[in-house]
């Protein structure tokens, strides 16, 4: 990193009036918008799979599609408590292990994505920058940055799994008024 931009970023991050104050937290805004697009294209997927198709899987050793939406919501859960300060009472595998049916698991993922949405509104580049309490070594960045890395795996998996469907993923239906395939 070359020195202007490193004394920028740390003027910024403190609050040193280099960035406007739109820009204050050029970090995080981006986590938060990419965090967003993540979590909105999640749920269009987990709403676009017919229930017949939540037990589908492409093969006998994966997750199944419902499986797959049960473990993103599960991690919410597990990767944003120790972010927003808090530790999961239930389960690690909790909504794995008991929802199945495609209407409890949107519900169960939409009301996942809203607990992260808390930690997400909350992170600025200076609270990023704070270790974590409770052993997890992590900034909360980081643990934020976990969270949104891992969703975007398993976004990746839906999207094969709506194709062989023959369905379009959501990142790839028609925006701005251009098909995509």
């Amino acid at each position: 990193m070359n020195r202007a931009f490193a004394v920028a970023l740390a003027m910024a991050i403190a609050g040193g009036g280099v960035l406007g104050p739109a820009q204050s937290s050029p970090l995080s805004a981006d986590v938060k918008a990419d965090y967003k697009t993540v979590r909105d294209y999640f749920i269009r997927a987990a709403e676009k799979m017919p229930e017949a198709d939540y037990g589908f899987k492409p093969s006998p050793h994966v997750r199944s599609f419902g499986q797959q939406v049960a473990h993103v919501a599960d991690d919410q859960y597990n990767l944003c408590a120790p972010a927003k300060g808090e530790t999961r009472k239930a389960a690690y595998t909790e909504i794995e292990n008991t929802l199945f049916s495609k209407a409890d698991l949107v519900a169960a993922l939409k009301a996942a994505f809203v607990y992260c949405d808390v930690a997400y509104d909350a992170l600025t580049d200076a609270s990023g920058a704070e270790m974590l309490p409770s052993g997890n070594h992590r900034t909360r960045f980081g643990m934020l940055n976990w969270n949104l890395w891992h969703t975007w795996e398993h976004y990746g998996n839906v999207v094969v799994y709506l194709r062989m469907k023959g369905l379009v993923p959501p990142s790839s239906e028609k925006m701005h008024g251009m098909p995509m395939q």
